[in-house]
């Protein structure tokens, strides 16, 4: 089985295994439910509602499905986001409707979607009790991939919470033939096929990863056609790489923002818990997609191939994807600067704990350029995710950036990497930590700009 290593140079053997800390560089270096209706979309104003409700998942380990001998066997148990598919267009503001018919209190998270301190969660919006609903407005500034994420409050509870991607359309046409999301998720299944939550202790469990709700997706699609795929990483612990085999991946989007177009380094888009990412792939052959979280390779689907679009003209490199305007540029020389650590639980919280009486992580003055320095003091990968805004990871010595944005970003143990934002939202704001590690609690902090 082919080993995905997008850090690896042209000489490296296809066979190497990528270790954690090769997949969790490749964020930096190379950083780069099924099919998704266009019809979901209503014209105008969306109205989005969502109940969060049990639910049961067909999860088959090794092709047989938990508990039975085949196909056909035992559900698994999870709670989920019910609904349709949730879409709408950039500069829309939608109206968010939520009822939790779970035993267990709700707190709604939308990644990636800038400056709404209305849906601001544990700061502006409760949790949600059970039995209870709620309504708000949800404006999207921005286009791009974003996701409902579910798992705030999500540690340690009886069953795992399934997050909702969210997809926000440009007003102009993006020229691809089909726009496709994929949504990857990680359970953690015990011996009788049932599956653990976060923050929960994984032994003798094993892990088993799900494309689009299956844990062996297909997309049908002819060669020569041009793909938009939307590749989250819905895993709340896991940093993964995936790949598509004998395909050209180019990055068009991070965390839901337009970047440079840029080829994923060895076909491979490295992801961290959270993050999304917007690729053009160029159909050619049947292909493999192949995931890898730090310790194996893991197939999850196939392209498969069937027929050939006959175009009058070849298919041309990609341009850039309509700009959602954050700014080009950044001067740094007058910038705020934090330091943040991580991998500690000092001025940490456990959301379920959380108060926002706490001491916050950093006050920002609105307009200003913030830094925040980030070194990872604990002894594995940590991950860190900003709310309300988007960052530039900058270079080593304060001197660029990288041509991307993104809200969420894993960094080594002993490391510091140094980010940059335009505090241009006001209001209150959570900071996220968790551990590459299935059993570490979600810490949260708060920030201000004022």
């Amino acid at each position: 089985m082919v080993r995905i290593d997008p850090m690896a140079s042209p000489k490296s053997s296809p066979q190497s295994l990528l270790d954690r800390r090769t997949l969790i560089a490749g964020l930096g270096a190379a950083a780069l439910p099924a099919i998704w209706p266009q019809a979901g979309r209503s014209q105008g104003a969306s109205s989005l509602a969502l109940k969060a409700a049990p639910d049961r998942l067909e999860l088959r380990l090794d092709g047989a499905a938990p508990g039975g001998p085949g196909p056909g066997g035992p559900e698994v148990p999870v709670w989920a986001l019910a609904g349709r598919s949730l879409s709408a267009k950039r500069g829309e503001t939608a109206a968010i409707a939520v009822s939790n018919d779970l035993p267990v209190p709700l707190a709604l998270h939308w990644r990636g979607v800038d400056g709404v301190n209305a849906a601001e969660p544990l700061l502006t919006r409760r949790p949600l009790a059970a039995g209870a609903n709620d309504a708000f407005p949800l404006t999207l500034r921005h286009a791009g991939t974003f996701l409902c994420d579910s798992g705030l409050l999500g540690d340690a509870q009886a069953r795992p919470l399934r997050s909702k991607p969210l997809v926000v359309l440009e007003h102009e046409t993006v020229p691809v033939d089909r726009d496709e999301v994929c949504f990857i998720e990680e359970w953690r299944l015990r011996p009788d096929g049932s599956a653990i939550a976060p923050g929960t202790d994984p032994k003798d469990t094993k892990p088993l990863f799900t494309l689009n709700g299956q844990t062996s997706f297909e997309l049908s699609a002819p060669a020569n056609q041009r793909l938009r795929l939307r590749f989250i990483n819905g895993s709340q612990r896991t940093v993964l790489a995936v790949k598509l085999e004998g395909h050209e991946v180019r990055v068009m989007a991070l965390d839901g923002q337009p970047a440079e177009p840029f080829p994923a380094r060895n076909g491979a888009l490295v992801l961290a818990p959270g993050g999304r990412a917007d690729a053009f792939i160029d159909t050619g052959v049947t292909a493999s997609i192949l995931l890898h979280d730090g310790k194996e390779t893991h197939t999850i689907g196939k392209l498969a191939i069937a027929g050939r679009v006959e175009r009058r003209a070849p298919l041309l490199p990609a341009a850039p994807l309509p700009s959602n305007g954050l700014p080009e540029q950044f001067d740094l020389r007058n910038a705020q600067r934090f330091e943040v650590p991580l991998g500690v639980p000092v001025d940490w919280a456990r959301p379920a704990n959380f108060t926002p009486n706490a001491q916050p992580a950093f006050r920002a003055r609105k307009g200003r350029i913030v830094v925040l320095a980030l070194t990872n003091r604990g002894p594995i990968a940590n991950v860190f995710h900003l709310h309300g805004h988007h960052f530039r990871l900058l270079d080593r010595l304060d001197d660029g950036w990288k041509p991307f944005w993104l809200d969420t970003l894993a960094i080594e143990p002993g490391q510091t990497q140094r980010v940059a934002f335009a505090a241009e939202y006001a209001g209150r704001w959570l900071v996220e930590q968790v551990a590459t590690d299935w059993a570490a609690p979600r810490l949260v902090r708060w920030y201000s700009v004022e």
